[in-house]
């Protein structure tokens, strides 16, 4: 197995170091700035004996290193500064990962295009358009992350141990992200036996604001360590053919009462990437945030033009 990460900043570096440690795949990590996946991947092959795990990794500036992967991780981009919206990070990344798709898409036809470079949906949606690959081989990392950090929350409010908390969030990463509190559950139990709804209408906030809250506290650079476990979850299932359920931004045909949109719901993953759309039963209200975030989602892929 192969898996190529394109950008080694933060996020790159630790999605390739967690493959490895798993033994999930061979990787390739790619980034333009000379030296620095080179050094990164010698850095790691180093560790090799220390951590014993067998599978190799290469750094390179160019792309014909990728040819032949199975999964190609999207982290290359600009990230967040303070102040700044995922939005607002829209022109400038939609050139990049464009440029990107253009060089790995060929080199591995048959790959699944992992993406996490912000703003997530509309980054996806440029991913499968410049690609040309099926959309079910094309899909974004954003609700494992938010989804983590829901759980989190809501085991920090009760006191328990993160893995108890069954939680997710789905429609679009960040702000207009929808969360469910009533489909949340803490070793089997609903999460409002245990809470108030006060208490979940903040945890939910802060889940929205969960970047934004870890880009402040760090002054210059964004969150790493759990959008990299998220990825690395998603890259096991594909690989592994799991068929795993997990929230992710994935196309839709039909489920919700939506159709033709990258937006954030659940699905099972596999060698063929998003396996199957899982249609969970929402309440009216839950299905009209899902309806307002595709709305938002939708306008501005509009306004890429693609």
């Amino acid at each position: 197995m192969k898996v190529t990460v394109v950008g080694a900043g933060f996020v790159g570096k630790m999605v390739a170091h967690r493959i490895l440690q798993r033994d999930l795949a061979d990787v390739v990590l790619t980034d333009i700035v000379e030296g620095l996946p080179q050094g990164l991947a010698l850095d790691m092959m180093q560790s090799a004996p220390i951590e014993g795990f067998s599978s190799s990794i290469v750094g390179a500036n160019d792309y014909a290193a990728t040819e032949g992967s199975d999964v190609v991780v999207i982290t290359a981009g600009l990230a967040r500064q303070p102040g700044m919206s995922r939005a607002d990070l829209i022109g400038k990344n939609t050139q990049i990962i464009s440029q990107v798709v253009r060089e790995v898409a060929p080199r591995s036809p048959e790959a699944v295009l992992m993406v996490v470079t912000n703003p997530l949906d509309e980054m996806v949606h440029v991913a499968a358009s410049v690609s040309g690959f099926d959309k079910p081989r094309v899909m974004g990392q954003a609700g494992m992350l938010d989804s983590a950090r829901f759980r989190y929350f809501i085991a920090e409010a009760v006191g328990c141990r993160p893995g108890d908390v069954e939680a997710a969030t789905l429609g679009s990463h960040g702000e207009i992200m929808v969360a469910l509190p009533r489909l949340a559950t803490v070793k089997g139990r609903p999460v409002s036996e245990l809470l108030d709804k006060q208490t979940l209408d903040s945890i939910s906030e802060r889940t929205r604001d969960g970047g934004a809250e870890i880009v402040g506290l760090l002054k210059k650079g964004s969150a790493y360590f759990a959008p990299s476990s998220g990825t690395v979850a998603m890259v096991e299932a594909v690989l592994k053919d799991t068929k795993a359920s997990m929230p992710v931004c994935a196309w839709v045909t039909g489920q919700y009462g939506l159709s033709d949109i990258f937006l954030g719901v659940p699905a099972k993953l596999g060698r063929g990437g998003v396996i199957e759309i899982e249609e969970w039963d929402l309440d009216e209200a839950e299905l009209a945030e899902l309806h307002a975030a595709a709305g938002i989602v939708r306008e501005r892929v509009e306004g890429l033009g693609l």
